[in-house]
């Protein structure tokens, strides 16, 4: 291809030379045909990029479509129910009770239900009243002083940093307005996150907002924060579901002067968090941790967050919370499905315990050490909706935490450019320019609209399902496409040999 370009090339700049000499036309056209050999000639000259040497200016245009790739398969081809991590179906839901606006569909559903792995609600001829107002859980054990009435959906964790400035302080109003909390994520408290709303101050290994010089806990710092009116609870983050046992990730583009300022780190330097905390490097530590924190805020509640792996671990902090007497007045589970800014492959697709398995084993094991009265569930892990909230219910959670489905309320279309630095919608870009397209106003009502509407249809499921408090609520009330099939083995072909026409 390079010989042939190079042939064509030059007989249509000799063509069109000779065209000009005599008719005084093409100026133009031959101008761009020597560009065009220049380029390609530096093409081919480079040893770098394998495409561009064989295939001279042409190869640009595999360099274009891969750029815009994503973005050709979500509008050009993708059907209502594709798209990942969430549907077209699934996003559209989203905006629409972000805006407030009807949300029905027409003409029924567009899933196969006549397959095993179908889901769906086990409704009552006898449905309860739909209770209108919103859900609230309690959280706050024996040991724990200032406890906290939290709303059933809540901000799962995403830092200043990862998200825009525009964006945080949307989402913070947002939050109260509606009056639930908002997980700052490790990057730490700012001056964004404190609109109003209540904040769940998350703790990682990075310490951030509370880092003594040498990027230790430094608990003078974290006092001074902790015991601020809006920080309602306390989470130390020992793992997220995206990736576990890896540590943060901030890209260097997304590490602005003022991002590194907040963070004490160097700035346009990529931040990797480290894998573990330096405050405690066990178990009987973590334990010892939590209750120096809660000493340290005044009793406020204190949890931790976790992506399940090796289960025998969970089960050993178990027994030390029995032995030390000290319970977490929380436990935050995050699938490994779950979201985030930036990963490496490898750990997004292949590292930790998926979300549904990982929160009936919190569950049960809390049970089976007889502590599950002392400590509340949060799960986090793709909640997007009522049908999704009630399930976790079912499955062992006290409290949801979204953080994607807040996001698509801010206007985020699921373009994949979060590690980038070139979000569209101004929600995971630290660019000025993209940010102003994020309208803070606008963009709060929606977060609060999103909220209650979601929370609205979580109430209608529970009332189709002849429930009158998620505290009813369990698995019993759920079916599935497995469950038809088994049936249809054992019953139906006896059965249908009877049937006769009349």
């Amino acid at each position: 291809m390079r010989q042939k370009f190079f042939v064509l090339g030059i007989s249509a700049l000799i063509i069109t030379a000779v065209i000009y000499y005599y008719f005084n036309i093409g100026l133009l056209f031959m101008a761009i045909l020597i560009a065009l050999l220049v380029v390609g000639f530096a093409n081919a000259s480079q040893h770098k990029h394998t495409i561009l040497r064989n295939f001279p200016v042409l190869g640009y245009f595999r360099y274009l479509f891969e750029m815009i790739a994503p973005e050709i398969q979500q509008y050009f081809i993708e059907r209502s129910t594709d798209g990942k991590p969430f549907s077209r179906n699934e996003r559209s839901l989203v905006y629409q009770r972000a805006k407030n606006i009807d949300s029905s569909t027409p003409f029924g559903t567009q899933l196969n239900l006549n397959q095993p792995h179908y889901e769906g609600i086990k409704h009552s001829i006898f449905p309860a009243i739909v209770n209108e107002e919103l859900p609230r859980v309690l959280i706050g054990g024996s040991d724990c002083t200032q406890p906290y009435s939290a709303s059933l959906l809540n901000i799962s964790a995403m830092s200043f940093g990862s998200l825009s400035e525009n964006a945080i302080v949307a989402l913070n109003k947002g939050a109260q307005q509606g009056k639930f909390y908002h997980n700052t994520g490790e990057g730490g408290l700012t001056q964004f996150h404190q609109q109003g709303g209540d904040i769940c101050w998350q703790i990682g290994t990075g310490y951030f907002g509370c880092r003594d010089d040498r990027g230790g806990f430094d608990g003078g710092r974290f006092t001074e924060k902790a015991n601020l009116p809006e920080v309602k609870m306390i989470e130390i983050k020992l793992s997220q579901g995206a990736k576990p046992g890896h540590g943060g990730v901030l890209p260097a583009a997304k590490n602005t002067v003022q991002i590194a300022k907040i963070r004490g780190v160097l700035p346009h330097t990529t931040i990797l968090s480290p894998p573990s905390h330096s405050a405690f490097q066990d178990i009987k530590g973590l334990i010892d941790f939590i209750a120096k924190l809660r000493e340290l805020s005044n009793g406020k509640p204190i949890g931790f967050k976790l992506c399940i792996g090796d289960t025998r671990e969970f089960e050993m902090i178990c027994q030390e919370m029995i032995t030390q007497n000290c319970f977490p007045d929380f436990i935050t589970v995050d699938g490994a499905e779950g979201g985030t800014g930036a990963a490496p492959l490898e750990f997004a697709d292949g590292v930790g315990m998926p979300f549904e398995p990982a929160l009936i084993f919190v569950n049960k094991t809390l049970v089976r050490f007889g502590i599950r009265d002392k400590i509340r569930i949060i799960c986090s892990g793709k909640i997007i909706s009522g049908y999704s909230i009630l399930r976790a219910v079912a499955l062992g959670a006290d409290i949801c935490n979204s953080a994607r489905g807040f996001m698509f309320s801010l206007g985020c279309i699921q373009a994949l450019r979060c590690h980038n630095n070139t979000c569209p919608t101004g929600v995971a870009t630290q660019d000025k320019m993209l940010m102003k397209g994020l309208v803070v106003p606008d963009k709060a009502e929606r977060v609060y609209h999103f909220h209650k509407n979601t929370l609205h249809s979580a109430n209608e499921l529970l009332a189709a399902a002849g429930k009158n408090s998620f505290a009813e609520v369990d698995i019993n009330i759920f079916m599935r496409g497995d469950e038809f099939a088994h049936l249809s083995d054992l019953y139906f072909p006896d059965n249908l040999k009877s049937v006769r026409k009349h």
